[in-house]
């Protein structure tokens, strides 16, 4: 992939020159522990008899003295990476990829610092310490920006081994505490410390050569937690954070303190399912059809999809319904469109469902699960599908007694994952939230879904005949009778004829509301009579607040681009796929269609409508509940009084 516009190339010959050092301190080095305290000795047993211990490399940075302060000890990162197999003197080629890319890692860490250097004065700072004629005035700056260096030699270090070991991992994971020995004198010396921790965990962890891989991954991934939480309050690191650099011949990109992630796939093994297999739920489908073409527009080199800019994206969705009706069949029908497009133009294509299993016991776990899941999602590497099943099993209300402290915290992470501060909405992915009870679910959570797909499964006598025709299959001779086969599963008609269905609510509650309204002002044939439509809902219903307007008119914008995007872009891949950004905003531009006051009229029907459906079954359950608790009482009452006479 070729640069963009705001990154600069850390070029290959930059990179090579510190392998000698990163070697070195692979190979070997003293480290006397300041904040980390040694478990395991410190050095790893000799393979061979003869070969001495004393170590051929020495850390040294010109100008600064570092103060010993207990007794040093040899550091091999590399003979312990090569011990995970047991006794087998050879190492194998896990190992010298590990190796490999620990070195890789470090050397372009080192090419970065140096970079800094460059950029922020410190190399003149640190020739004039060398050299004694340190002004007193810089010595507070130049403290400042040599933990700056040491910050961000440890991200990128740590950033890199994620990145370039990611190809290695497998399903072993492995359990780490915080990073300790996290030092930022300057950047060797907190290089040094970090391999001192590395080399200690492996020694404890890696037994075998599947969790020696895992501890370095899993390390590597809290170490770059920790340094980015230690860099939020650090000064001195604007031209690091301003700054984007990328290694060509790796594909990795460094863009300050964000987590660069290999563009790695999910092998799919579900079964896809063709659009017209997928009976009824005519507006989910039609929605999930588009949204599957939607992903596509993304462009790589930009970082953003021309939907998310222009309008139209959805980001997050609610599909709920009854049990049976068709959540599982629509969510394998979207996997496999998008998948397929993505084979088409060479794309990463990641899928990953967030499930009840994801719930652990241990505080703090559940929320990191939920986290990881988002992030992987949000790749800006890949196209991504996130679905959540049963979210309301998943997520617990805020305030309900019965949810577990794993649930409060999914729910805590996806609200702020969804629509927090810090959301940034590139277009490369998508989320669904799907439930069978979405009145269970925590209602900010729930207003967070831009979109509503109601998967109410066949509905029509054609419907019906279309769906046991499918599930029958053809190994019988029964015939079909008097029908088109699958004619009234037609997308454009049906979805036609669905939108027309909302000119008027549905829920009885909001009917009354609709007939009020259009009695008092007339037509809502303006913004201001519809405004006091709105107004009248959120008056019924409280919970109907300004999120509500946000979702009603995103959906607004989505009717505006009530067109699919043509098959033939998906198939050719150099009719679309592969043009620059601006051409494809301007494609799409010309395919957008004018907003209509009957759009947007039915957009707030069909989200009123829901919310109105989530109030209704969550009272309605609330009632029953009640009614239970006092028969209970009841007859706990009579047992009492039985129990007395």
């Amino acid at each position: 992939m070729s640069l963009t516009s705001d990154q600069m190339e850390l070029r290959e010959q930059d990179i090579r020159k510190h392998y000698d050092a990163a070697f070195a301190m692979l190979d070997g080095f003293d480290h006397a522990p300041r904040i980390g305290v040694a478990t395991q000795p410190v050095t790893a047993e000799e393979r061979s008899p003869g070969i001495g211990t004393r170590r051929r490399f020495r850390s040294t940075t010109p100008g600064l003295a570092t103060r010993r302060v207990e007794r040093t000890e040899g550091v091999r990162v590399l003979d312990r990476i090569e011990a995970s197999d047991g006794d087998d003197p050879m190492t194998s080629p896990r190992q010298a990829a590990v190796g490999a890319a620990l070195r890789r890692a470090i050397a372009i860490a080192l090419a970065v610092a140096e970079s800094y250097e460059e950029r922020t004065g410190l190399k003149d700072l640190k020739r004039q310490n060398l050299e004694a004629a340190l002004p007193a005035d810089r010595r507070t700056a130049f403290s400042e920006l040599l933990a700056a260096e040491a910050l961000i030699g440890l991200h990128v270090f740590a950033n890199a081994t994620a990145f370039l070991l990611a190809p290695h991992a497998t399903e072993v994971t492995v359990e780490l505490g915080d990073v300790d020995e996290v030092l930022t004198d300057n950047v060797q010396l907190a290089l040094h410390g970090v391999l001192w921790e590395l080399d200690q965990d492996i020694a404890a962890l890696g037994t075998d050569e599947d969790r020696m891989v895992a501890t370095v991954m899993a390390f590597a991934e809290a170490l770059m937690e920790k340094i980015a939480l230690r860099s939020e309050g650090a000064p001195r690191l604007e031209a690091f954070r301003g700054a984007a650099w990328r290694v060509e011949a790796d594909d990795f990109a460094i863009r300050g303190f964000e987590p660069a992630r290999k563009a790695k796939g999910t092998v799919l093994t579900m079964t896809f399912k063709k659009p017209h297999e997928v009976v009824g739920n005519h507006i989910a489908k039609y929605q999930a059809m588009k949204l599957s073409k939607m992903l596509m527009a993304y462009d790589f080199d930009r970082r953003l999809n021309p939907f998310a800019e222009l309008g139209g994206f959805i980001f997050t969705f609610m599909g709920d319904g009854k049990p049976g009706t068709g959540k599982t069949t629509l969510i394998q029908m979207m996997a496999g469109l998008i998948n397929d497009y993505c084979k088409v133009a060479g794309y990463t294509f990641r899928y990953q469902n967030f499930g009840i299993d994801n719930i652990d016991s241990y505080q703090g776990k559940s929320g990191q699960n939920a986290n990881a899941f988002v992030q992987n999602v949000l790749d800006p590497q890949v196209i991504g599908f996130g679905t959540i099943d049963d979210i309301d099993q998943i997520a617990g209300k805020r305030g309900d007694r019965q949810s577990s402290a794993g649930q409060q915290e999914v729910t805590a992470v996806f609200m702020e994952a969804f629509a927090g501060a810090n959301t940034v909405v590139r277009g490369n992915c998508t989320f669904g939230m799907f439930s069978n009870y979405p009145e269970n679910v925590d209602d900010a959570l729930r207003q967070r879904a831009g979109a509503r797909f109601l998967v109410d499964g066949p509905q029509t006598r054609e419907d019906y005949i279309d769906i046991l025709a499918l599930l029958m299959g053809k190994k019988h001779n029964i015939p079909l009778g008097e029908h088109e086969l699958f004619s009234a599963q037609e997308i454009k008609r049906a979805v036609a004829r669905t939108f027309e269905g909302h000119a008027r609510p549905h829920e009885e509650g909001l009917v009354k509301v609709f007939d009020r309204v259009q009695a008092q002002v007339g037509e809502l044939d303006t913004i201001a009579k519809m405004g006091t439509y709105l107004k009248a809902i959120q008056e019924a219903d409280e919970r109907f607040t300004g999120r509500a307007i946000k979702n009603i008119t995103d959906a607004v914008k989505v009717r505006a681009m009530d067109f699919e995007l043509p098959d033939a872009w998906m198939e050719n891949p150099e009719l679309f796929l592969r043009k620059s950004y601006d051409e494809k905003s301007a494609m799409i531009a010309e395919l957008r269609v004018p907003i209509t006051t009957d759009m947007v009229i039915q957009e707030i029907n069909r989200y009123a409508d829901s919310e109105f459906r989530y109030a209704d079954k969550s009272d309605e359950v609330a009632i029953e509940a009640m009614v239970r608790d006092f028969g209970r009482q009841e007859e706990a009452k009579r047992r009492y009084l039985e129990g007395r006479e």
